[in-house]
């Protein structure tokens, strides 16, 4: 397999401890980079940005200064990993604040004429989406429909052209204890190492 240029972005908003997600992530960089992938991270706890408040702000606002290398490294990449905890069933609000902000016309949409969305701006990309969970992930899958996930699949990334979007939805977090840590790192290091 050829070598792909990765970038992971951690979702989690908590800047002051390490979570399961950043084992997570470390073990998908760490599978990455022994395959020969280039890799880059964002952390959007560490990043300091408005949240958007007008659809004016949106489209003709600039892009605040602290996202600017962030929508480097997601032009850069062939693939994107994002990591977040489910928040009252959905991402945390500063993750989908960070995507608000970062997707914009001209950047996530190549606009023509006064069509905003007429071209994908982020096509030949594809994702995978990392969520953790207190609930059951068959719980979530299932009778839950995986809603928020499935929303950020089609509604966020499917709509700026990023395909295929896969997922590894992991439930039960409090109960996995030391073994079934190591099972989901070694598991994200092969994902990490084939850049799937």
């Amino acid at each position: 397999m050829d070598a792909r240029r990765i970038v992971l972005i951690q979702g989690h908003p908590d800047a002051l401890m390490p979570h399961l997600g950043h084992a997570l992530e470390d073990a998908y960089a760490q599978g990455a980079e022994t395959g020969g992938h280039e890799v880059r991270r964002v952390a959007v706890a560490q990043l300091d940005f408005p949240l958007l408040r007008s659809e004016e702000a949106w489209k003709d606002g600039a892009l605040p200064a602290a996202l600017a290398q962030a929508q480097t490294d997601i032009a850069w990449a062939q693939h994107i990993v994002l990591f977040f905890p489910l928040w009252l069933g959905d991402m945390p609000a500063l993750l989908k604040g960070f995507l608000e902000q970062v997707a914009r016309p001209g950047f996530a949409f190549q606009p023509q004429g006064d069509n905003l969305f007429a071209r994908k701006g982020l096509s030949g990309r594809s994702a995978r989406v990392v969520v953790t969970m207190g609930m059951p992930a068959l719980l979530y899958r299932w009778y839950f429909r995986a809603h928020s996930v499935k929303n950020l699949e089609r509604n966020i990334l499917g709509f700026v052209g990023i395909a295929p979007v896969n997922e590894t939805l992991i439930g039960m977090v409090d109960k996995l204890g030391d073994a079934g840590v190591q099972k989901w790192t070694d598991k994200l290091r092969q994902l990490g190492g084939a850049a799937q």
